[in-house]
């Protein structure tokens, strides 16, 4: 301990926990040490080649070994081991000591540092001008860069690759190229070392005094996203080697080479740990390198005196190397034999271990009876497969009763030929693989995703193990999801993006409105999943949706038996026409959007987002055969496909795809109709055709029918030649099938896979066996001059541009397909090809990709996937073409933004006098900006119960969650002379059926949410969105307990940087979490929520906390204070008087 200026006790955060030698017996100093990233061992190198290691906090010795004949300069780790750099060679062994490669050669000379740029790869430098890129699969160098001068200092930032040299200087390359694009003039002398964290970049160094160099008792700062220099830090020791410390706050480690450290905040805030001078305990010798844990509770120091320094965190009581560390791998004991006495005459003979004898013993068996009988292990029963319920790959089940305990009833002992007849066409049954059926022939990322729910519900599941990318999927619990694959379908043409999130009504359930509010969504988060729930809940209002069949009940969308393609199909064009009246703009509208100079009759129609991309003019000509003909023209946002019949001879080529395009968009057919000259029905053909074409050309599949079905078929199998799929069969046939079928993991394996798939559930594409899909990726329209119709495809040969006005090519934007699957009733998928601009705008990369969108799972895909239908399993629903040129031809910039004036409405749903309206709109100069706090609190009720099953083992397993609503949105103020105040307090009116109020939780009551019978401030669920969408624009911050939960229902995102949520604040890890009332009962000295809950009861409390944790961490005692309420909560039992919180 120490005192600071004032006389108070200063206490210390490290102190060194044990001191080891280290140095071997040559007494070596240490020149590198370093805290492994993935296990809890320390590592040590010195100055005579050794690597040693050691465990946990004990410092165990773990493993030592020579990788050099000459002092180590550099260690790093990775997954599969520890890499070592000398002078002159790079050392890759594995912790136990295996040497996996050496490399050395002319061109390592005088290195002196190392930087692993991912697993494969690893960059070295040092005095010599290059910079080498080693290969770690391969073990050899794999690029060159010349740099003038060396580098003796590396670090990565987001950015940059960051080198320092001897001359004082750092100069900030380019991770791909390397090369130079700045430089940051640090010290005058020499460069010691430089450390960086974010966008902030530390140095200290040498400075010239009088021709000589001294240590630089200044820290240069520097911020890599202005490149400029920050004001510098004075050091109260003499700076040589520094870290930061990322615990709370970027700290900075310093240390001097006698073994002083301290640590500094770099804005150059003076705190009571920045005061403080720390000594290692060197024994005189000169402190010469040290490491910080990735948890910054430990820091290890190494002398030139072989002495390893090991401090920590004494202010943590848990306290690890590593957040999550895996296992150490130890080397097994060595058995000892039992001790016997030599005395003894009663111990046999066979208890003393002797040599193998190549001869002949006499207790071995004749030959004839050591003849093996192969016996298979019996089938489980029925019923216990029946039964059994899955956890963690572990499967549970009710004893049935039928065999006796610790017994196995095995037959008697068959004919091989016969057990090896059965085996090939068996697939094990092992409750491993039950989940991922091995036997099915749907790949894996096609199979349908379920979210597996914990007793946090959907919090902890890992959406990322389904979707890397940095695009948003959509989650599957939400009644009607099916129709996610035609949403993101719809939200990746930019001009739909845009125009949707351009539009904004008063209409309370208008699909277009929350499209957009939807596509929003997607823009924000990155790889972050988003739910549908709001358009949802819009589109199961209206009643033309339920009376067309498209609203599914429980029962049909949970088990499958739905007819999803139909079922799609009909969605696409009723959602189409749908937003085509919400969004029809009158006539003067369209005139000044969209008006065609060239087509008068376009002026005076009105029209929409929807017709201006889909909506293609077509021309309907009547014919009777009395000779009368009638025109007719409309528009049609869509087209069915029309196939042709079958043909009769086996002979016919096959039939184009863009040729069943032209035949369906330019039908013909022949029917009955009304004749107003011949005054009955009467044969008339009817023959439509396009006058023009629409921006976005969508194509429903139909394949309701066996026809349509084998009309595909037929046309895919045109595309394999009879040749190779004679030479598929032949090989089949004279294969023998792999005993374990599609779960064989031998690479190596000689028997046949009849249905087998990658590591990645995608389905092998090699060259021999790739299926070429019939849908063309591109094709290219025109009229001729008597105005029919022409249809070609596009070649990746041809010319994929407009040769003149007349001709326009379409690519293919996506597909959507229904993957059958008898298990689980089947699901749709999307194959989506992502412009330049969507991946631009969320990875910031040009370039474009196909992508299988299946709800939230998301995986990058072929184009050949996208086009390819294996009718067994997967069938084509939607086939959608979009204009190469349609960005150019639309608006594409958003400039649609929610208006302020909507935080003054009050307008209520309610027409009585007797509202009860508890809060005070705001004023015009009350307006709340960025960085203002705002305390937020949402009340639900529950439309559908949780559906839960308890299991074999006692444990309870969530299968459905509870479908909540939001009921009540209050919104405080958090400054200014009315804080508390709300200035929003919304009932959401709901037309659904509740089932449960949760008035103990929520405060509502039945009626409240009625439009006839509430006395509250009654309001749409779109005009509260509206509200919180101001807000959020205008950057303020939300502060609540539970906002997630809150924001989730309310089914907005939030950034997380407006977002300041007490239950997460007052929280330790790995503990649990603390309810509202018990920290208002604690901190504040509140009893709440002692009947119901209050929104704005909870919205000040939780605000009130906030000044609170503010205040507390200020003065630096926020973590001790934390702690101290968790050791009271745990003694009290977590009760306020004589109650118990929630």
């Amino acid at each position: 301990m120490e005192l600071d200026n004032g006389g108070n006790v200063m206490m210390e955060e490290y102190q060194e926990i044990r001191s080891i030698f280290s140095g071997g017996r040559d007494h070596a100093g240490i020149s590198a040490v370093l805290f492994d990233p993935l296990e809890e061992l320390v590592w040590t190198a010195n100055q005579s080649g050794y690597v040693t290691s050691y465990f946990g906090q004990e410092l165990q010795k773990y493993s030592s070994f020579k990788v050099h004949h000459e002092e180590i300069r550099h260690m790093t780790a990775n997954e599969s081991g520890i890499l070592s750099l000398s002078s002159n060679e790079l050392c890759f062994s594995a912790r136990t000591g295996l040497h996996i490669f050496s490399l050395s050669g002319s061109e390592l000379s005088d290195l002196q540092c190392m930087l692993q740029r991912d697993e494969a790869c690893l960059w070295l430098a040092g005095h010599q001008n290059l910079m080498l890129e080693v290969d770690l699969n391969k073990g050899d160098i794999n690029n060159k860069a010349d740099v003038d001068p060396g580098t003796v200092v590396m670090k990565r930032s987001s950015r940059y690759l960051c080198c320092g040299d001897t001359a004082g200087k750092v100069r900030l390359r380019d991770p791909l190229s390397l090369k130079c694009e700045h430089v940051l003039e640090a010290h005058t002398g020499t460069l010691s070392d430089f450390d960086v964290s974010g966008n902030l970049l530390v140095t200290c160094g040498f400075c010239s005094r009088m021709g000589h160099l001294a240590v630089d008792r200044f820290l240069m700062v520097y911020d890599l996203r202005t490149l400029r220099a920050l004001p510098p830090l004075q050091i109260a020791i003499d700076p040589l080697m520094l870290k930061f410390v990322p615990a709370f706050t970027s700290r900075v480690a310093v240390v001097s080479q006698n073994g002083q450290f301290q640590l500094h905040e770099p804005g150059g805030l003076v705190t009571q740990s920045s005061m403080m001078v720390y000594q290692v305990n060197t024994h005189g010798a000169l402190c010469s390198t040290f490491d910080i844990s990735s948890t910054c509770q430990f820091i290890v120091f190494g002398d030139a005196g072989g002495n390893m320094h090991l401090w920590g965190d004494t202010q943590e009581k848990e306290i690890a190397y590593n957040v999550y560390s895996q296992q150490t791998e130890f080397a097994p004991p060595i058995p000892h034999l039992p001790p016997l006495p030599i005395d003894d005459y009663s111990v046999p003979l066979s208890s003393f271990p002797l040599p193998m004898s190549n001869g002949a013993l006499f207790s071995d068996w004749p030959e004839q009876n050591m003849v093996f009988g192969d016996r298979r292990t019996p089938a489980i029963d029925p019923e216990i497969l029946r039964t059994m319920v899955v956890r963690h790959s572990i499967g549970y089940a009710p004893n049935p009763g039928t065999r006796k305990r610790n017994q196995v009833a095995y037959p008697s002992v068959r004919d091989p030929t016969v057990i090896v007849a059965e085996e090939e066409n068996t697939v094990p049954d092992s409750p491993m693989n039950r989940d991922d059926d091995p036997g099915s022939i749907i790949p894996k990322h096609y199979r349908r995703v379920e979210i597996k729910y914990s007793k946090l519900g959907v919090e902890d599941f890992d959406f990322k193990h389904y979707n890397r990318t940095s695009f948003a999927g959509l989650e599957t619990h939400i009644p009607n999801a099916y129709c996610n694959a035609m949403l993101q379908l719809l939200y990746f043409v930019e001009p739909v993006r845009v125009g949707f999130q351009n539009h904004l009504c008063h209409r309370e359930f208008c699909l277009a409105c929350e499209l957009g509010f939807l596509f929003h969504m997607l823009d924000m988060p990155s790889g972050q999943t988003c739910q549908a729930n709001n358009f949802l809940r819009a589109f199961r209002t209206i009643p033309e949706a339920a009376a067309l069949g498209l609203v599914l009940n429980d029962v049909d969308e949970s088990f499958g038996t739905a007819n999803f393609p139909r079922l799609i199909q009909s969605w696409f064009r009723f959602a189409l026409q749908q937003m085509h009246q919400d969004t029809l703009e009158p006539p003067a509208t369209a005139d000044a959007n969209n008006g065609d100079p060239q087509n008068p009759s376009s002026k005076t129609r009105q029209s929409s987002i929807v017709h201006r991309l889909f909506g293609s003019d077509v021309e309907l000509l009547i014919r009777c055969r009395c000779g009368k003909e009638t025109k007719r023209e409309s528009t049609t946002l869509l087209f069915n496909l029309e196939y042709p019949e079958l043909p009769t001879d086996k002979e016919q080529g096959p039939i184009p795809f863009e040729s069943v395009l032209l035949s369906s968009m330019c039908h013909v057919q022949s029917m009955q109709a009304w004749c107003e000259q011949c005054s009955r029905y009467q044969p008339t053909i009817q023959t439509r055709k396009v006058k023009k074409l629409p921006d976005i050309l969508v194509f429903n599949c139909g394949m309701e029918h066996a026809k349509e079905l084998e009309f595909w078929k037929i046309q895919q199998q045109f595309l394999d030649p009879p040749s190779k799929a004679e030479e598929k069969s032949t090989l089949q046939s004279s294969t023998r099938a792999c005993r374990y079928g599609s779960t064989c993991a031998r690479v190596d394996c000689k028997f046949r896979h009849d249905r087998h798939s990658t590591e990645d559930g995608l389905t092998e594409t090699a060259d021999e066996d790739e299926i070429k899909g019939w849908i063309p990726l591109a094709i290219k329209t025109s009229f001729d001059s008597t105005g029919s119709l022409h249809i070609t495809k596009v070649d990746n040969e041809s010319p994929k541009v407009n040769v003149s006005e007349n001709e326009i090519v379409y690519d293919l934007l996506g597909s959507v397909g229904h993957v059958q699957d008898l298990k689980s009733g089947g699901n749709l998928v999307a194959h989506i090809h992502v412009g330049t601009t969507y991946h631009s705008r969320k990875e910031g990369v040009t370039c474009s990709q196909w992508y299988l969108f299946n709800d939230f799972s998301i995986t990058p895909i072929s184009p050949n996937d996208a086009v390819s239908f294996s009718l067994d399993w997967k069938i084509p629903c939607a086939v959608v073409f979009a204009r190469k040129d349609i960005n150019s031809r639309h608006e594409t910039t958003i400039n649609q933004r929610i208006d302020d004036s909507v935080l003054y409405q009050d307008v209520s749903l309610v027409r009585r006098g007797s509202i009860s309206r508890q809060f005070t709109p705001l004023g015009t100069d009350e307006l709340p900006g960025e960085g203002d706090l705002v305390g937020l609190d949402a009340e639900f009720v529950t439309l559908n119960q949780e559906e839960a099953e308890i299991r074999s083992d006692g444990t309870r397993s969530t299968i459905k969650p509870s479908q909540m609503s939001v009921a009540r949105v209050t919104v405080v103020r958090g400054d200014g002379p009315l804080v508390g105040v709300p200035f929003i307090d919304d009932y959401i009116s709901t037309t659904e059926q509740v089932v449960d109020y949760l008035t103990k939780f929520s405060g509502i009551k039945p009626g409240d949410l009625d439009a006839t019978m509430s006395s509250k401030h009654l309001t749409t669920l779109k005009t509260t969105y509206r509200k919180l969408r101001a807000l959020v624009a205008r950057k303020v911050k939300f502060v609540g307990h539970g906002l997630k939960k809150d924001f989730r229902v309310i089914n907005i995102l939030v950034p997380k940087e407006q977002v300041f949520d007490t239950v997460e604040l007052f929280h330790l890890p790995r503990q649990r979490y603390i309810s509202l009332r018990f920290l208002a009962w604690y901190f504040l000295g509140l009893t709440i929520q002692s009947e119901t809950h209050d929104s704005t009861e909870d919205a000040n409390t939780a605000l009130q906390l906030y000044k609170k944790y503010e205040e507390l961490t200020a003065i630096g005692e926020f973590r001790n204070v934390l702690r101290q309420v968790y050791e009271d909560g745990r003694k009290s039992g977590w009760q306020i008087g004589d109650s118990t919180t929630e």
